[in-house]
């Protein structure tokens, strides 16, 4: 088959000027199409979407749809599930006098060797010790964030105040329902599950370092308080064991139940952050 000659245009047709529009043609490639004064769009929308303007995943994450890959906040939950599911496993054994008990007190009777050493890391779970650190890093946190001109400053360290608020009233009902008498280290008594200390040592200074951690510059100066606020709060639970003042699974309780408050603040104040950071930009109309 012969192609069919396409019509050409004679001598008379070539004219200087540029090519003129004709009806029907597209204007997506003509400069200031509907307004929007943009080579690649034939509307009026800006070029490129701001990356504060896009709409957050359903995991709070901003300027990402679909969702860029990550741990969505479900799985954090599920993590925090965890240890809150062990913290209910210690108590039945230790209200049921179960057989981790038996475990449990072998593992005292190896550990407890009173020194001086021991008290002195087992008093950095003091009230009168922790919570003067927590006081304080509140107030830094709170005068910084308020002087950069930050949107409710106030917000992440009075949950933080919450927080601690928090350790007495939980640990206090328990202590008194479950009535643990103490180890042979101590005088007879009852009223040491779970460890108050531990307790107040791993949210005071966790709730430090949580506080801490968006302000410092360098992910060095992160890691080393990360593992400052670990090295405490560990020294304070071998130093309440090695002393005799609590078993092992008193510890551990705690230990569980501070992960599950701390694991809380942690996803309060990433949503903090996120809302903060997230400001939608304008939509402006043509004239």
């Amino acid at each position: 088959m012969r192609d069919t000659p396409r019509p050409q245009g004679t001598v008379g047709d070539i004219r200087p000027g540029p090519p003129q529009l004709r009806p029907g043609r597209a204007l997506a490639h003509t400069t200031g199409a509907s307004g929007s004064e943009s080579p690649h769009r034939s509307d009026s929308r800006p070029p490129q979407t701001p990356r504060g303007g896009r709409p957050a995943d359903p995991d709070g994450r901003p300027g990402t749809t679909p969702p860029v890959p990550g741990r969505p906040t479900s799985f954090l939950w599920l993590f925090l599930a965890l240890p809150a599911l062990l913290f209910a496993l210690i108590t039945w054994q230790v209200a049921a006098d179960g057989p981790l008990l038996r475990l449990d007190t072998r593992l005292s009777r190896a550990l407890v060797h009173p020194d001086r050493f021991s008290e002195l890391l087992a008093d950095l779970g003091n009230f009168q010790v922790a919570v003067p650190v927590l006081v304080v890093v509140l107030v830094y946190v709170g005068l910084r964030a308020r002087a950069s001109g930050t949107d409710r400053w106030w917000l992440p360290p009075l949950a933080a105040a919450v927080l601690m608020a928090l350790v007495p009233a939980l640990i206090v009902p328990l202590k008194e329902l479950i009535a643990r008498g103490g180890t042979p280290a101590v005088p007879p008594g009852t009223g040491y599950y779970p460890s108050g200390h531990t307790a107040t040592a791993m949210i005071a200074y966790g709730a430090s370092t949580l506080l801490l951690l968006p302000w410092l510059r360098t992910s060095y100066a992160r890691r080393e308080l990360v593992v400052l606020c670990a090295l405490l709060v560990a020294g304070v639970s071998f130093g309440l064991v090695r002393r005799g003042y609590h078993w092992p699974l008193d510890v551990v309780a705690s230990w569980c139940l501070g992960t599950v408050l701390l694991g809380t603040l942690r996803l309060f104040l990433k949503r903090h952050t996120v809302d903060r950071k997230h400001v939608p930009t304008a939509q402006t109309g043509n004239n």
